[in-house]
């Protein structure tokens, strides 16, 4: 594996691994697949990217910064593959590790703001927020957004729910309101009144603001 494309792989892995509260050196070289990973995690430590104590790699402030660019271009790759061109998981998170490393800054706000500045992967994982995210500026209309924002009349595939309470989402999916369902919005006011599969049901803004739609021409 090229030097560059290792060091970066690594740097991914220790954020992950920092995500499941892991930070063993062991894991991270049985987790990459590259006999030179270990050597590599000792070059990174002169370079200022990590901290190596015993069995312990822990990132630096340059190597957070590094990395965090790198999960938030895989991720939002990640979502551009699997929501816009509807391309399988699996296809998807081997095409994002693929492209990730020729993604410039500007291009990678670009699709953050296409995609509605999406708060999580396709697996759920969070995606780093970016300085597009706290501008949020509708210049390029999303491509993803949130259903309060779909035009009365219009349909839309639910692509991601976020929502403020974990029990929200089993009420939720017993209603059929589950990522991939198609709805109709019929009205916002007082309430949201959605049809999915000719059932008609009624949701409060707060729960409109945690759906995320694709509109469907």
């Amino acid at each position: 594996m090229d030097n560059n494309k290792l060091r970066d792989e690594i740097l991914e892995l220790l954020w992950s691994m920092r995500e499941k509260g892991s930070k063993s050196f062991t894991e991270v070289v049985s987790g990459i697949n590259d006999s030179g990973a270990s050597d590599a995690l000792r070059k990174m430590e002169k370079s200022g990217l990590v901290t190596i104590s015993d069995d312990d790699v822990e990132l630096t402030d340059k190597g957070d910064a590094r990395s965090r660019d790198l999960i938030r271009r895989h991720r939002l790759a990640e979502r551009l593959f699997h929501d816009v061109l509807e391309v399988g998981m699996q296809e998807s998170e081997e095409t994002a590790c693929e492209i990730e490393h020729f993604l410039s800054p500007s291009v990678t706000d670009s699709v953050c703001a296409f995609l509605g500045h999406p708060p999580t992967c396709p697996h759920g994982k969070p995606i780093p927020r970016g300085e597009c995210c706290s501008k949020y500026r509708n210049e390029v209309k999303p491509l993803v957004m949130q259903l309060k924002e779909l035009d009365v009349g219009s349909k839309g595939r639910i692509i991601f729910i976020v929502p403020s309470e974990n029990s929200r989402l089993e009420r939720l999916a017993s209603m059929g309101i589950v990522p991939g369902s198609i709805i109709k919005l019929k009205q916002k006011r007082p309430s949201f009144v959605l049809e999915i599969d000719e059932t008609t049901l009624a949701i409060d803004s707060v729960i409109a603001e945690e759906i995320y739609v694709k509109e469907q021409r």
